[in-house]
This record gives structure tokens, C-alpha cells and sequence, in this order.
């Protein structure tokens, strides 16, 4: 059994026995700063009896807040159960396991070089060789997925599934809404989950609102009005839905137009919404060497029942603070700018990104995130409200948002992230939808 040690005498002791007495490493003691940190934890395997069998410690990297680099360290094995009880392993695992849950976006390790095959087969990779203690060691990184798998089911399929309809016209391929042609309307359309529909109908309604204007700011335009569709068992659920829908409508100030109810028939529904510029923000407008920037509303917190997955700040702000944030993109002007939605903040960028025709940097410790989540679970959640950009921006009020800078495009494809250390690790190596480049 690999748990979280709730006394650390054993694991201490153990660590001295082996990498003080047995292999000489240190003098006196192994203990450090990482001992002292109450971030750090440590997790210890036990044999059906309760005896001490190994450890491990992992946490957070770095001195302040938790950026989502985390590491782990002082893996030890009671010598009389190493061999074929595959203790290292499972320990080793354990921690990776932790580190994902804990929103890491960033593993490292410093093992010793005889231990490198081991975390090879494990599926971690060497970064480089240094020294520890005068011993060769090796520094060792875990490949985190997270974002790449988040990718991959919401928006890797579309290039496949969407190739030869050049959704929105040439230069605005792939974008948030779609100029009408012949026109300065700007449409919209989003569907949502239907098991949020089913569980949190009033929400629901909301969110059928919410991403269709974010999608409308994020071109710039304003509101005109907005079509749903709205389906439900019976004519109380639908009146849940509706509510939603209502109240959002006032809040942000878009008319609900018209629209079709069925009853009867399982939870569904999409919302189309319609906006005005006659000077569109493209997605894809962007270019190398341009800085990115994210403005982000981080008040509220998670919705109840969607911890990690939706920040809900919109349901507190008043009609005015959320008509001046959707007003943003129209004010500033950026060359390039995307709602964060599905995709999540790394992976909007991405897409981003690829309509411009190159990569991304993102550099993580200037990302503007709420105390309330972790690294992780802000880069890949739905935040309520925010807006990537690139290039200058020439009106940068966004209300009760805030604006960081915290990138850069580069030439190439997909998204990387830069650490406070200079350390660059991969986030998405390829494109995010398969569009390809908006003009």
C-alpha cells in the first residue's frame, strides 16, 4: 500500500540508513529546505503488516506560489525489500499520480545514474547529467499529458471533420464567430454538454449565453440578439432552462430573439447569437515575435459541482462590469485575439497560434490565475471569462479583468512552456485543430 505518511520519523530514519550510512552520499543527514516545506509531501509504501517499506517526497519546486512545477526526490527502499517486490516502481508512480492530481504541469526528478534505466521504463525522460553530492546523477522529467490530452478530445478531430468547408471564410478560418458575408454581422453558435443540461438546467442556460457573447468579444463585436434551442422532458426543465437563459440575457444585454422548444425528449441545448463590427478581430492574426497577453476575470470561484473544470465569475458581475469586459477586444484592438473556452488557456493558444502560422510561448509564473486553482486546472478549465491577444493593445480596460503579459508567438507550431528556471518543456507538439492557418 503506497498513502500519504501521516509521521515521518520512519521514513526519515530509513533515508539516513541508506543514503548517509549505506552509500555515504552525506555526512551527517540527508534532510534540506525540501523537508522543511510544508508543501511537501511524502508518500511511503507499507507491507500488509504495517512495516515500512520505502518513500518518497514530491511538491511544489520552488519558493512562492505554486506554479505547477513540482519534483520529486529522496525515493528509498528498505534494503531488505528491494528486488522483485517492485517497490521504487510503485513509489515512483505513486508520486507521478500525485503530482498530476495536485494540477503539476512540470515533473522533475534528480535520481542517481544507476537508477536512470529504471525511470527510463517508466516512461520518464533524461533531461541532463549533473552531479549531487559529487555523484553522477541524472535530471529526469515526467511527461505530463494534461494538456495535450485535453486537446486531443476537444479539438484535435475538427481539421479531419471539417476539411474543405473553411469555416468563416478566408483569414477568419477556425475563429471564435463568423462574418456573415456581405454584411458587418458577426455569428456565433455553441452547444451545450447535455448532461449539464440535465443535472444544472438554470446553469446551463447561462452558459448558452456566456460563450456565445464571449465568442462575439472576442471579434470584437457587440451583441444583437440570440436564437436557442432548447430541449427538455418536460415543461418544468424547460422553464429551468429558459430561466437561465433570461437572466443572462439582461446581464449582458442581448435579446433573445426567437428560437424552438421541444418537450419529451432528452436534455439538449445550443444557442446561435448574432453580432455587429464592421472591423472583425481574427483569430489568426498574429505573428512571430508578437507578445500575448491573457486578461482574465479571477473573481468568483469554482462552480459547485464542476471544481476544476468551470471558474464562474460571471454570475456575480453586474450588467456593467460584464458589458466592459465584453467590450475589451473592441476597445484595444489587438491583432489577434481568442476566447478561452473549451480548449482551455494552453490550448486556446495553440489555436491561436496555428491560425497565425506559428507557436507559441507561454511562459507559466506570469499567467494571471486565481489563489483558488491550481496551475493545471486554470490552464484547462473553462474560466468564465478571458481573452487571449497578441500584439499591441490600444485600450487596455477590461473592468473588473485583468491584463498580464505572459508569452510570446514564435516561429514554428504548437505550444511550449517557459519556467522561471529557463527550462522549456513541451506542451502541445503539433496543431491544435488541423485547420492550418486562417489565410
Amino acid at each position: 500500500m503506497v498513502e500519504p505518511a501521516e509521521e515521518l520519523g520512519g521514513y526519515h530514519a530509513l533515508r539516513r540508513r541508506v543514503f548517509v550510512d549505506e552509500q555515504g552520499l552525506f555526512e551527517l543527514h540527508d534532510r534540506d529546505e525540501r523537508d522543511e516545506d510544508p508543501r511537501t509531501v511524502v508518500l511511503v509504501a507499507r507491507s500488509a503488516r504495517g512495516e515500512l517499506l520505502g518513500g518518497v517526497r514530491v511538491g511544489p519546486a520552488a519558493d512562492g506560489p505554486d506554479i505547477g512545477w513540482w519534483q520529486g526526490g529522496r525515493l528509498v527502499v528498505d534494503p531488505a525489500a528491494r528486488g522483485t517486490l517492485g517497490i521504487g516502481p510503485a513509489l515512483v508512480r505513486a508520486a507521478c499520480a500525485y503530482a498530476e492530481s495536485a494540477g503539476a504541469l512540470r515533473f522533475d526528478a534528480t535520481v542517481q545514474r544507476r537508477n536512470e534505466p529504471m525511470f527510463r521504463r517508466l516512461g520518464w525522460q533524461p533531461v541532463r547529467h549533473v552531479a549531487v553530492a559529487g555523484r553522477p546523477h541524472t535530471l529526469m522529467r515526467w511527461p505530463m499529458r494534461r494538456l495535450a490530452a485535453l486537446a486531443a478530445a476537444t479539438k484535435n478531430p475538427l481539421g479531419e471533420l471539417l476539411d474543405g468547408m473553411a469555416p468563416g471564410g478566408k483569414g477568419f478560418v477556425g475563429d471564435d464567430g463568423a462574418p456573415v458575408p456581405g454584411s458587418d454581422l458577426i455569428a456565433a453558435c455553441d452547444a451545450i454538454l447535455p448532461s449539464m443540461v440535465e443535472r444544472d438546467p438554470d446553469w446551463a442556460g447561462w452558459c448558452a449565453v456566456l460563450v456565445n457573447v464571449n465568442d462575439l468579444a472576442a471579434m470584437g463585436a457587440a451583441p444583437v440578439g440570440l436564437l436557442n434551442a432548447v430541449g427538455a422532458r418536460d415543461a418544468a426543465h424547460a422553464a429551468r432552462i429558459l430561466g437561465g437563459l433570461r437572466r443572462a440575457s439582461a446581464a449582458y444585454g442581448i435579446p433573445i430573439l426567437g428560437g424552438h422548444t421541444q418537450l419529451g425528449v432528452p436534455a439538449a441545448l445550443s444557442a446561435t447569437a448574432l453580432g455587429r463590427t464592421d472591423r472583425p478581430v481574427p483569430g489568426g492574426g498574429g505573428r512571430p515575435g508578437q507578445r500575448v497577453r491573457l486578461t482574465a476575470d479571477l473573481g468568483g470561484g469554482w462552480r459547485p459541482g464542476y471544481g476544476g473544470r468551470q471558474w464562474d465569475s460571471t454570475s456575480g458581475r453586474t450588467p456593467a462590469e460584464l458589458q466592459r469586459m465584453q467590450s475589451f477586444v473592441g476597445r484595444a484592438r489587438p491583432a489577434a485575439a481568442k476566447d478561452v473556452s473549451m480548449a482551455g488557456v494552453a490550448g486556446t493558444l495553440g489555436m491561436l497560434a496555428e491560425a497565425s502560422g506559428c507557436g507559441a510561448l507561454l511562459d507559466v509564473a506570469r499567467v494571471p490565475r486565481p489563489a483558488a486553482a491550481s496551475a493545471g486546472d486554470w490552464l484547462t478549465c473553462f474560466p468564465g471569462f478571458a481573452m487571449l491577444t497578441a500584439g499591441p493593445l490600444g485600450d487596455g480596460d477590461a473592468g473588473p479583468a485583468v491584463t498580464a503579459d505572459c508569452g510570446e508567438l514564435v516561429p514554428g507550431r504548437g505550444v511550449r512552456l517557459r519556467w522561471p528556471d529557463g527550462e522549456i518543456t513541451g506542451a502541445l507538439e503539433a496543431d491544435v485543430t488541423g485547420l492550418g492557418r486562417a489565410s
